[in-house]
């Protein structure tokens, strides 16, 4: 099992997509292992952005992702990271895929309603930002047996 950081950006939340998009996910498959609604500040964003501080969109885009509040959430399951990059669709709404988050609901080339983690290294990084230790809830669930073929012994 893969674990992975999903935010709702800012335009996500003011435009009331975040049950539509967290019921994507669910309905896919995925579990739930954190969520909540915060206020992103300056510093955090930073940290998270650090990659990008070099480049000419990194002060819009701190800029957006203060704007508002967001949703963060640790999400679980075999191939996570993959299978969430995937539902998301390309990163421009205008060139996303119908079908995906961002083909469904975006149209901008700039609000891209939502982010994942592109790599397990990136996923814990950004896991431990957002979440802390103990914000990440280990449980079982009995669904998993339907979700995934288990007959083997571990999920496929």
């Amino acid at each position: 099992m893969e674990t992975t950081l999903i935010i709702l950006k800012p335009d996500a939340v003011q435009r009331g997509l975040v049950g539509r998009i967290i019921s994507r996910l669910e309905d896919k498959g995925l579990q739930l292992v954190g969520l909540k609604l915060m206020q992103i500040d300056d510093a955090l964003a930073s940290k998270h952005y650090a990659d990008h501080r070099e480049k000419p969109f990194y002060p819009g885009l701190v800029r957006f992702m203060t704007s508002s509040p967001v949703v963060v959430a640790a999400v679980r399951g075999v191939g996570a990271i993959g299978v969430c990059r995937n539902l998301m669709g390309a990163t421009f709404g205008s060139k996303a895929a119908a079908g995906t988050i961002r083909g469904d609901f975006g149209v901008s080339n700039s609000f891209n309603l939502i982010h994942g983690s592109d790599s397990p290294e990136a996923a814990a990084k950004e896991l431990s930002l957002f979440f802390g230790d103990g914000g990440v809830v280990d449980f079982d669930r009995p669904i998993d047996c339907w979700v995934y073929d288990t007959s083997g012994g571990s999920p496929e």
